[in-house]
C-alpha cells in the first residue's frame, strides 16, 4: 500500500487526538470526526492516573514510552504532569494478595522498574496515609497524574497548529473499500487513503457495521471527586480493588467496576449510591480525612479476551485503537506515536500482541477489569 496522504480519525478522545497530531506532524492531511466535542466521551471520565509499574514486558515498553512523553509535555501550554508516587498494597490477612503483589514486584524488577516492597511501618513513615491494616505494599516513584481535559485541550491546539481539520457534532460510519467516512445521513462520503477508528467502546459497532467485528466488550466503572485535605500518593488497594489519587479538590477515587458486559447504547452515566458510600468510606479510611463528595460519575471501559488492547489494521487502510481495560488515557501518548507510524508505514510499529486480527470478533470471554496486580 502507498503511504497514506489523507487520513481520517474517528473519535476525539486522548488516543484519537494524539494519533491525529502525530499523523499530521509526520506530514499527513488529517480530519478528525467526533460525534460530540473533543474529550466528551470516556476520556472526560478517566481518572488520569499514570505509571510504568507493570509486570509484563509489552506493557512496560508502552507505559515507559507514554511516561516519557507525559513528562516532555509538562509545561506545554496549560498542561501539567504531576509527579506522585504510586502505592499498591494488600491488607493484613490477604495472603493471596500479598503473594501476588510480591510476585508482581519481582517481575517489574526484571524489567528495570524502580519498585520496592515495604512493610506497614515503612509505608507509614514515608507517606501520610493510614497503614495499620497493611500487610505488604509496593512503591513506584515513576508515576503521577494528569488532568484528561487539559490533555485534550492541549492536543486540540497542537492538532490545529498542524492543520488538522475537525468535523464535530455528527455520528458517522465508515467504508472500507476504499477507505472512507460516511456522514450521519448515509449519503455524504468522504474519501481517504486511511481511516483510524479510535471511538472507544463504540469502535465495535462502527467496525461491525462495516463488516469487521472485533473482540471487545464494554463494562461500567465509577469514580468520584471528594473535597478533603490530602497530599499523599496514588494508592491502589488490591484487597478491595479501590484506588485514589490527589486532586486539586482533595481526592479522586474509584472502583465500582461491574465485571459484566454493559450495553453501550443504554447505560447509566451517573454513579450508584452504593459506590459513592463505599468509595467515600475508603477515602476516609485511607487518608484519615473527612471527605465531602463534590461529584461522582460512571464511564465505560473496553475489555478484550487477553486484556491486551486492539491496535492496528483490520482491513487495508482501516485501523482501530481500542480495548484499554481502563488504561487508554495513560497509554495515549505512546499509542498515538506507534499507530501513526504504523499507518504511515514507518519502521517502528504497534506490538504484534495488540494486533486486532488475533481474534475473530465472536469470541466468548469474561470481562476482567484493568487495575490488578497481574498487570
Amino acid at each position: 500500500m502507498d503511504v497514506p496522504e489523507r487520513v481520517a480519525v474517528v473519535g476525539a478522545g486522548a488516543v484519537g487526538l494524539t494519533t491525529a497530531y502525530d499523523l499530521a506532524a509526520r506530514g499527513a492531511a488529517v480530519t478528525v470526526f467526533e460525534r460530540g466535542t473533543p474529550g466528551s466521551g470516556m476520556t472526560g471520565r478517566a481518572a488520569g492516573i499514570c505509571y510504568d509499574a507493570y509486570a509484563e514486558d509489552v506493557d512496560v515498553t508502552v507505559a515507559d514510552r507514554a511516561m516519557r512523553r507525559f513528562r516532555e509535555l509538562d509545561g506545554d501550554r496549560e498542561f501539567e504532569f504531576y509527579e506522585v508516587p504510586y502505592v499498591f498494597l494488600a491488607r493484613e490477612g490477604d495472603d493471596a494478595g500479598a503473594t501476588a503483589l510480591s510476585e508482581a514486584v519481582d517481575r517489574m524488577r526484571v524489567h528495570d522498574r524502580s519498585v520496592e516492597l515495604v512493610d506497614a511501618d515503612e509505608l507509614g513513615e514515608r507517606f501520610s496515609i493510614r497503614t495499620d491494616d497493611v500487610g505488604l505494599a509496593g512503591v513506584s516513584d515513576s508515576a503521577g497524574w494528569a488532568d484528561p481535559k487539559a490533555y485534550v485541550d492541549l492536543f486540540v491546539e497542537k492538532c490545529e497548529a498542524e492543520g488538522v481539520e475537525f468535523r464535530v457534532g455528527e455520528a458517522v460510519s465508515i467504508r472500507t473499500d476504499p477507505p472512507g467516512v460516511v456522514g450521519g445521513d448515509g449519503e455524504r462520503v468522504f474519501d481517504y487513503d486511511a481511516v483510524v477508528v479510535a471511538a472507544g467502546v463504540h469502535s465495535r459497532a462502527i467496525l461491525a457495521a462495516a463488516g469487521y467485528p472485533i473482540a471487545l466488550k464494554p463494562y461500567r466503572a465509577q469514580a468520584l471527586v471528594a473535597e478533603c485535605d490530602y497530599d499523599g500518593p496514588t494508592v491502589y488497594d488490591a484487597t478491595d480493588g479501590s484506588y485514589l489519587r490527589p486532586h486539586p479538590a482533595g481526592v479522586l477515587a474509584g472502583d465500582g467496576v461491574e465485571a459484566v458486559e454493559a450495553d453501550f447504547d443504554d447505560w447509566d452515566p451517573a454513579a450508584d449510591d452504593w459506590f459513592v458510600a463505599e468509595s467515600t468510606a475508603a477515602v476516609r479510611h485511607r487518608t484519615e480525612t473527612a471527605p465531602t463528595v463534590e461529584r461522582a460519575w460512571a464511564g465505560l471501559c473496553g475489555a478484550t479476551p487477553d486484556r491486551n488492547p486492539l491496535v492496528g489494521a483490520v482491513a487495508s487502510g482501516v485501523y482501530v485503537a481500542t480495548g484499554w481495560h481502563g488504561h487508554g488515557f495513560m497509554w495515549a501518548p505512546a499509542i498515538g506515536e506507534l499507530l501513526a507510524a504504523d499507518v504511515l508505514g514507518a519502521d517502528e510499529s504497534v506490538p504484534d500482541s495488540f494486533d486486532p486480527c488475533r481474534f475473530d470478533g465472536d469470541e466468548e470471554f469474561e470481562v476482567v477489569e484493568g487495575m490488578t496486580l497481574d498487570e
